[in-house]
């Protein structure tokens, strides 16, 4: 596949008020009009170039829209002020009570809760299911199935969603297919492969930095608008706004996402296979031994890796918190949750991200309770890093432990 997506995000330019070679900060809740009809045609969305108040819309969230609308190849995005925003907004727009939702059984933990615990308020149900087995998917489709929805690679356990072949599926029985993609930005395309809509958390790989919160729905301009209209809008009316200050911010540090993603997965590539040679049981997209693999190299632009994720499995809970806590005093990163930083940040997602998954969901879909969630960072020299891990896992004699051995 070719990288003509990240030379869309490079070809945008805006220039600021005064020349910039950024846009200039729309630092305003609301927008005055010249004259009264102006303002009652862009409150019926009738206008454009208009700006009406800060919750439907600002100059410095529709730059940033325009920008994760290259990267994604859609016609339009809408930013939230989190990734969570965003997906609410999404199901919350396409399914009314009595709906039902197909989903991956291995999501998001915040994901995973809104869609078991919160949507039955409405009479909402959801199907949680190996989204791998295809077979499975296209038999849970019911009369009240409103969408299907997973995520390009997932969290925690990094299973690869077949994206084409479920978005045939979805084709085939007029159900939008709804793709999270926050693993995996510039690596999978998943509007390219038949994704109706992309969800992104803003926070992580995109904005790189972890200074902040964001998300962004991209998909057609239809869709988009459909989430601000001010009567029954849900990206509107739940009042989801990114603040423009934190637009602008995001979009300076979506220039480097090219450089950073391609240093995120070689520096991942490096560390799965050294530490699957040494016998410890890692799961990577770019490792053979991984499921999903030749689903990944299908439907992966090859020049940005198998992404900054990779997972291990150092067989108790105690051994993890041991590990992590070493490495974090060693300087290795950091024992912490989300991704996408300089830094490598480590956590155990049973106990963390994933924790509103049941104790006998997380075994029944293989999340163990010595599994830790590496989102490696641009270490600079990848070697060293490996080998100051390795010295962490031997010192705290895990390598020993004859359930992880190879």
């Amino acid at each position: 596949m070719s990288h003509k997506n990240s030379n869309d995000l490079q070809d945008l330019q805006y220039f600021g008020e005064y020349g910039g070679v950024n846009p200039s900060i729309s630092d305003s809740s609301t927008y005055t009009f010249i004259s009264a009809k102006t303002m009652f045609d862009t409150f019926e969305g009738n206008t454009e170039g208009c700006y009406l108040y800060s919750r439907h819309s600002s100059p410095s969230n529709l730059y940033l829209g325009e920008a994760l609308a290259a990267l994604e190849g859609t016609k339009s995005a809408n930013v939230t002020a989190s990734g969570m925003g965003a997906i609410t907004a999404v199901i919350l727009q396409l399914c009314n009570a009595g709906d039902h939702i197909i989903s991956s059984r291995t999501i998001y933990g915040g994901t995973y809760a809104f869609m078991k615990n919160f949507l039955i308020k409405f009479g909402i149900k959801t199907t949680f299911l190996d989204i791998t087995d295809l077979n499975t998917v296209a038999e849970a489709i019911t009369p009240n199935t409103k969408m299907i929805y997973c995520e390009s690679v997932s969290n925690p356990l990094l299973e690869v969603a077949d994206i084409s072949s479920l978005s045939r599926i979805a084709k085939k029985n007029e159900l939008p297919l709804v793709v999270d993609n926050t693993f995996s930005p510039l690596t999978v395309s998943p509007a390219k492969l038949g994704a109706d809509i992309v969800i992104h958390s803003l926070t992580k790989f995109i904005n790189g930095t972890s200074d902040c919160v964001a998300g962004v729905v991209c998909g057609t301009t239809e869709f988009c608008l459909s989430l601000k209209d001010v009567n029954n809008g849900a990206g509107m009316l739940l009042g989801s706004t990114l603040d423009s200050m934190r637009a602008a911010s995001i979009l300076k540090n979506m220039r480097t996402l090219h450089i950073r993603m391609k240093k995120h997965s070689e520096n991942a590539q490096y560390l799965a296979e050294n530490f699957e040679k040494d016998g410890l049981r890692v799961v990577y997209p770019g490792l053979p031994s991984h499921p999903g693999h030749l689903i990944m190299e299908d439907q992966m632009n090859p020049e940005y890796g198998y992404g900054g994720l990779i997972t291990m499995d150092v067989g108790s809970l105690e051994n993890a918190n041991a590990l992590m806590e070493l490495m974090q005093e060693r300087k290795l990163g950091y024992l912490a949750v989300s991704l996408g930083f300089y830094k490598t940040l480590f956590s155990a997602p049973g106990s963390s991200t994933s924790s509103e998954i049941p104790l006998e969901e997380q075994e029944e879909m293989g999340l163990g309770n010595g599994l830790i969630r590496f989102s490696i960072g641009l270490d600079d020299d990848i070697q060293r890093t490996y080998m100051l891990m390795k010295k962490c896992i031997e010192d705290l004699n895990i390598l020993d432990f004859k359930s992880i051995k190879a």
